[in-house]
């Protein structure tokens, strides 16, 4: 097979940079797209709010990956947070796929999240699950996939949309990253079990699912969830990270309710200061509740399976244990 030219938005993050690094790998011709000045001559520079510069961007592209956004973080909350998500995560990718589109791209692949759909219950969720996004950072999710779905058969073009679980390993900076710290630091409180299930995907089975789709014909015109089946409740995940870390286990819980009142003095306490503390209301409960999905579509059609366990993924990013992280 010839090589490909390939575009990858957000290049320089977390997952597109492990993404630009495979294909590579393959043989493709990695085109990086950032809205920053990059060195190298496959290096384009354009804003996902300037069409012309998204024309230019995919121009000769036969494969685009979107993988910039902006991203759902604790602390991105308020009427600012919300316009940014609105223009970035959805108004810029129907930019980019607009672009994409006009330019005779083939093949499209856009990574959304699971905050597309409303919380989960009890019980895994799949891509039928009807609750509607309770966030600014999901709805522009949402809406964006809807662009994306929209411009295949309008432009001819093969695309997917990508519902990624929480995405860890080496280098991610997220919410686990923030745990990791708090750990270290002392301050984050052993949690207590509440039998609550959360699912989370190691980055190298988030390239493999985004490399699967874009060659496989019968992920034209298809959402799907890409996370790790064997999900882990707040307590497991706390005490996989503390051996990750090269802690010793403890056995001390923290009840919920004290949790519960610890993060309503946080979130008061964030109001106080006009910024959210790291353990506020909206924290706690992502930490007690449950947030797991199911893998089983793309498992079933596109034989697509999360390769790395969850103590191989905290081992090998949490390596360096707490001495990086300022213990």
């Amino acid at each position: 097979m010839a090589a490909r030219t390939v575009l990858v938005t957000g290049a320089t993050g977390f997952i597109g940079s492990r993404l630009a690094t495979a294909l590579e790998a393959r043989g493709e011709h990695v085109r990086r797209m950032s809205r920053l000045a990059l060195p190298g001559a496959s290096a384009v520079r354009a804003d996902l709010l300037d069409p012309d510069a998204l024309d230019r961007a995919c121009r000769g592209v036969e494969l685009v990956f979107h993988c910039a956004g902006h991203a759902h973080v604790f602390d991105s909350r308020g009427d600012t947070a919300a316009l940014r998500h609105r223009d970035v995560n959805f108004a810029g990718t129907a930019n980019l796929v607009d672009a994409a589109g006009r330019q005779g791209v083939r093949g499209f692949v856009f990574l959304s999240s699971v905050k597309a759909m409303g919380a989960p219950g009890a019980a895994p969720v799949d891509e039928t699950w009807s609750a509607l996004p309770e966030t600014a950072y999901g709805r522009a999710k949402r809406a964006a996939e809807h662009a994306v779905l929209a411009a295949g058969p309008r432009f001819g073009m093969r695309v997917t949309n990508l519902r990624l679980a929480m995405v860890y390993g080496p280098g991610s900076r997220g919410n686990l990253e923030r745990m990791a710290r708090g750990i270290c630091a002392g301050w984050f409180p052993p949690l207590p079990e509440t039998g609550a299930k959360r699912s989370l995907v190691h980055v190298d089975d988030v390239v493999a699912a985004m490399l699967l789709v874009a060659d496989d014909a019968r992920a034209a015109g298809k959402t799907y969830i890409v996370a790790d089946p064997r999900s882990c409740s707040g307590r497991e995940l706390y005490d996989a990270l503390r051996a990750a870390l090269g802690l010793a286990p403890v056995r001390l819980r923290c009840p919920a309710g004290v949790l519960r009142f610890g993060g309503e003095i946080g979130h008061w306490l964030g109001k106080l200061r006009h910024r959210p503390v790291p353990l506020d209301r909206a924290a706690v409960e992502r930490l007690l509740g449950p947030e797991s999905y199911s893998p089983a579509l793309i498992e079933r059609e596109l034989g697509w399976r999360a390769r790395v366990s969850l103590q191989q993924g905290l081992q090998e990013t949490f390596a360096a244990g707490c001495a990086e992280r300022g213990r």
